[in-house]
C-alpha cells in the first residue's frame, strides 16, 4: 500500500480463458505492463491507473481486469466476514448511496457454498456502514455501481475490485447472433495464435454471425476492441479520472490494411446478421460477404494464392454423425485441392469423428474451451507437391531442421520408445511369473490331496455329501409345508358387513 501511494502503481489481475494465457502475456508486454506473471486462466501484472484503463480498452484476450484489495487466510465464511468487517475501510470504495454486488469463485474443499460466502461478505459491508454512517448501501445484482470479486483457492481468500463490469468479451459491436456463437475473446486468441496481423487475405467460410471476421478486421486495423462499449465499472469508482480515460480512448491510430477479409456461409440469414454486425463495427469496406458453402469453392473462386483460413464448423448435437463426417471430409478435400498455399486453423469439439474425417496432417494442435465444451484448435498447411519436398525447402531456408537432423531425431525417439517398452515389460514379467508359480503350486497341491485318497473313499465321500444335502432339503420342505398348512387353516374369509364380497376380493375380515 505504501508503494502504491509513492509510485501510483498497484497489482492487477487479468482473467482469461484456458490456453490463452501466453497470448495475454504478449499483449500485456506490448501494452507496457510491469511484473507480468502468468497463472491459470489469469495473468498478474502491475501498473498505474492509466494502465488499468488501457488494459480494459486494448486487451483482446482478457475477460476482466481485477484490482486486488486484500489477501488473507480463512477456513469458513464467518472468518471471512470477520476479516472484511475488521480490516477493510469500505468507505474508500462505497458510499451509502451507491449500489454494490459481490461475485465469488471458489476452488476449495473448505468452502462448499460460494453464494453463502457472498452473503457473509455483504453482511460485513452492511454492518460496517450501519456502524459508521447509520445507513448502508443497497445490493444490485443486475447493475451495481461497484462490483467486488472474491476468489478462494483452498484457504487463501483474495478480495478485488472488478474494474470491467460486464465481461470484456461483450465488445459492444454485436447486434445479432446465430446459435452457438463463439466468444469474441476466444476468437481473438485463435487469430493471434494463427499469427494474424493483416499481412495477407483472410477467409472464414463458415462465418456464422461474423465474430472471426470482425475480430480479424480490428486486429488488422489496430482498432482497440473496447472502444465500442458503453461503460466500464471503473467509471463509477470514487477515484475515476474522466480526463485520463478520455486520453486513453483517443490514444491509438488506425493501421493501413491493404488486403481483404472474406466471409461466406451457406445460410442467407447468417450473412444478413454478419452484415449488420460489421456495419456496426465500421468495417464494411474491408469485408466481402457471400452466401456460399465451403465445398462449392473452386480454384477460380479462391481469393488469392495464399492467405489464412479460420473456421468454427458445426459439431455436437447440431450434427448427425453421418452428416458431420461428410461435412468434415468435404472441408479436408476443399482445403487440399483448392486452397494450396494457404494455412487453415480449425476449432471444433468433434475431436474424433470430425478431425479424423478431414484427413490432413496438422502442424499445430492444442486444447481450448468454447464455453464449457472441450475443443481442439488444429492448424493445417496446404502446399503444392510432396510434403517432403516442402519440408526440405523450409529447412534450406532455415525455418526447419535439416532432413538429417529430423531423421536422427525420429530414430532417437523410436529408440527411446523401445527402451521404455522393454523396461515396462521387464518390470511386469516377474509379477506374471509369480502368479503362474502360485497357480501351478495350488493345482499340484490339489492333485496331491486327491491322489492320497483311495478312489472308493472319494466316491463314498461324494455320495455322503449328496445324501446329506438331499436330507436337508426334504426336511426344510417338510417344515415349510406344515407351517403353510397351519397358516392357511387359521385364515377365514367372511362377507363384508354392508355388501357382498366382490369376486377377487380376498381381504380377510377381523373376527
Amino acid at each position: 500500500m505504501v508503494n502504491e501511494v509513492i509510485t501510483g502503481e498497484f497489482d492487477m489481475l487479468a482473467k482469461t480463458m484456458y490456453g490463452l494465457e501466453d497470448i495475454l502475456v504478449d499483449e500485456l508486454k506490448e501494452l507496457g505492463a510491469k511484473d507480468i506473471v502468468p497463472g491459470r486462466r489469469m495473468v498478474a501484472f502491475r501498473g498505474d491507473q492509466k494502465m488499468l484503463y488501457k488494459a480494459n480498452i486494448h486487451l483482446r484476450t482478457a475477460l476482466r481486469i481485477l484490482k486486488p484489495i486484500a489477501q488473507f487466510e480463512a477456513t469458513n465464511p464467518d472468518e471471512i466476514y470477520q476479516y472484511l468487517y475488521d480490516n477493510i475501510k469500505w468507505d474508500q470504495y462505497l458510499t451509502p448511496r451507491t449500489t454494490f454486488a459481490v461475485d465469488t469463485v471458489v476452488y476449495s474443499e473448505q468452502f462448499t457454498h460460494s453464494k453463502f460466502v457472498a452473503y457473509r461478505a455483504k453482511d460485513a459491508i452492511a454492518d460496517y456502514f450501519n456502524d459508521v454512517a447509520d445507513r448502508r448501501p443497497n445490493v444490485s445484482v443486475a447493475d451495481p455501481d461497484v462490483l467486488f470479486h472474491i476468489h478462494i483457492a483452498d484457504t487463501t481468500v483474495t478480495l478485488a475490485l472488478d474494474s470491467s463490469g460486464e465481461s470484456l468479451h461483450k465488445r459492444g459491436y454485436r447486434l445479432g447472433q446465430n446459435d452457438a456463437p463463439i466468444s469474441e475473446v476466444l476468437a481473438a486468441g485463435i487469430l493471434l495464435r494463427a499469427g494474424w496481423e493483416g499481412q495477407c487475405d483472410f477467409l472464414d467460410p463458415m462465418c456464422g454471425s461474423g465474430t472471426f471476421l470482425t475480430e480479424a478486421a480490428l486486429i488488422a486495423l489496430g482498432i482497440p476492441p473496447g472502444i465500442f462499449r458503453a461503460q466500464y465499472a471503473f467509471e463509477r469508482w470514487t477515484d475515476f479520472d474522466s480526463e485520463l480515460f478520455s486520453d486513453v480512448l483517443e490514444d491509438w491510430e488506425e493501421k493501413p490494411f491493404e488486403h481483404k477479409i472474406y466471409g461466406s456461409d451457406n445460410h442467407p440469414k447468417a450473412i444478413a446478421i454478419t452484415r449488420g454486425n460489421i456495419k456496426n463495427a465500421g468495417i464494411t469496406k474491408y469485408v466481402d460477404l457471400q452466401v456460399k458453402a465451403f465445398e462449392e469453392y473452386t480454384l477460380e473462386d479462391r481469393p488469392a494464392s495464399e492467405g489464412i483460413i479460420v473456421m468454427n464448423p458445426p459439431y455436437g448435437d447440431r450434427m448427425r454423425p453421418n452428416d458431420l463426417e461428410k461435412l468434415y471430409s468435404n472441408i479436408g478435400s476443399t482445403l487440399k485441392h483448392v486452397f494450396t498455399g494457404w494455412k487453415a486453423w480449425i476449432i471444433s469439439g468433434s475431436l474424433e469423428e470430425g478431425f479424423n474425417a478431414i484427413g490432413l496432417k496438422q502442424f499445430h494442435r492444442e486444447k481450448l474451451y468454447n464455453g464449457m465444451i472441450e475443443c481442439e484448435l488444429r492448424g493445417y498447411e496446404m502446399f503444392e507437391g510432396k510434403r517432403s519436398d516442402h519440408l526440405e525447402e523450409l529447412s534450406e531456408q532455415g525455418l526447419l531442421p535439416s532432413l538429417e537432423e529430423r531423421e536422427r531425431y525420429y530414430r532417437e525417439r523410436e529408440a527411446m520408445k523401445r527402451e521404455q517398452q522393454a523396461f515396462r515389460m521387464s518390470s511386469r514379467r516377474p509379477r506374471q511369473d509369480n502368479r503362474d508359480d502360485r497357480r501351478r503350486d495350488n493345482r499340484n497341491n490339489r492333485d496331491d490331496r486327491r491322489s492320497s485318497q483311495p478312489r472308493e473313499e472319494r466316491g463314498e465321500r461324494r455320495s455322503f455329501q449328496a445324501n446329506h444335502a438331499n436330507e436337508a432339503y426334504e426336511e426344510q420342505r417338510s417344515m415349510f409345508s406344515s407351517r403353510h398348512r397351519e397358516e392357511c387353516e387359521s385364515v377365514r374369509f367372511t362377507p363384508r358387513a354392508n355388501h357382498e364380497r366382490k369376486p377377487g376380493d380376498n381381504t380377510p375380515s377381523e373376527e
